[in-house]
């Protein structure tokens, strides 16, 4: 059972897919949402899916080859930063919109072992490509100083008590390394009150987390770089959508989106960003964060 993408029906209502049209999935996962737009481009439209784990590219592949789709899908393991640099490669002219689905998927939470989920006792390693990514989680809490901890979750977390913890997590680390997630748990619990926002559903930990995963994979530098090359590809018409689930990314979107309106380079499609339904939220409660903006090249 593949688990089905964040606001697919608002992706197929932007991009409209028609028969033979080709699409770039810049953010592959599972390959879900590209299996939707594959079924409507048939006989002949294409998918330049771009997966920057090794694993999750894989499980993608046996999707495609289930549904005997694969020959439609080029595969590429590499980051979404390299748009420009794939799109050459691979000749991939030719297309009428780019999907970014931002974040990790549910598979990195549930089967990839890699400690991104604190419900679970795991390495605190938090690459989305252990093959060529060298800083690791759990180096962060262990090597760096107390004033980069602290610029970590504030920068990246927006906790307003960063150098409470920060001082906490260098406090621990001398008495026993922090190596796992619940080993982490165990430091931020006395600070639950204070990670813990107002009306927020989510676990104290969450933001702390989020914080060290986007500082090991870089998140926010390579989402500017995509965006940029992703609009430099397009050609007029092209539409890009980004869903994306959490503040920081979706500032980079809006204010890279207004930019280009601003410069008359870009249409905005969404005025406000397009949140999910109760019902979908109900079904898939880790959508309630997404947002989704979408502009169309002029």
């Amino acid at each position: 059972m593949i688990h089905q993408p964040v606001l697919l029906k608002e992706i197929l209502e932007i991009f409209n897919p028609k028969p033979n049209e080709n699409f770039i999935d810049a953010t592959l996962g599972e390959g879900s949402a590209s299996i939707e737009i594959l079924k409507r481009t048939k006989p002949k439209g294409k998918i330049l899916g771009i997966e920057f784990d090794p694993i999750l590219i894989e499980e993608a592949k046996k999707n495609f080859e289930k549904f005997k789709l694969n020959e439609r899908v080029i595969l590429v393991n590499d980051n979404f930063a390299n748009l420009e640099k794939i799109v050459k490669k691979n000749r991939f002219f030719e297309f009428k919109g780019i999907l970014f689905d931002l974040g990790i998927s549910r598979w990195h939470l549930e089967k990839s072992n890699r400690g991104f989920s604190f419900q679970r006792d795991e390495i605190l390693d938090l690459r989305i490509n252990p093959k060529v990514q060298k800083l690791k989680g759990f180096e962060i809490l262990n090597l760096w100083s107390e004033k980069e901890i602290e610029k970590v979750l504030r920068e990246f977390g927006e906790i307003k008590k960063a150098e409470k913890i920060a001082k906490e997590i260098v406090k621990a680390r001398k008495i026993k390394p922090i190596i796992s997630t619940f080993d982490l748990l165990k430091v931020l619990e006395k600070f639950s009150k204070i990670l813990k926002r107002k009306r927020q559903k989510i676990h104290f930990a969450t933001r702390v987390f989020m914080a060290l995963r986007i500082a090991v994979n870089e998140e926010l530098e390579n989402l500017k770089k995509g965006l940029e090359e992703a609009f430099k590809i397009s050609k007029p018409k092209g539409k890009i959508v980004v869903i994306s689930f959490h503040s920081l990314e979706d500032r980079i979107v809006k204010n890279f989106f207004k930019k280009l309106k601003q410069e008359k380079l870009a249409k905005v499609l969404t005025k406000k960003p397009i949140v999910p339904s109760q019902e979908e939220i109900k079904k898939n409660p880790s959508s309630r964060s997404a947002k989704l903006r979408a502009i169309e090249k002029i």
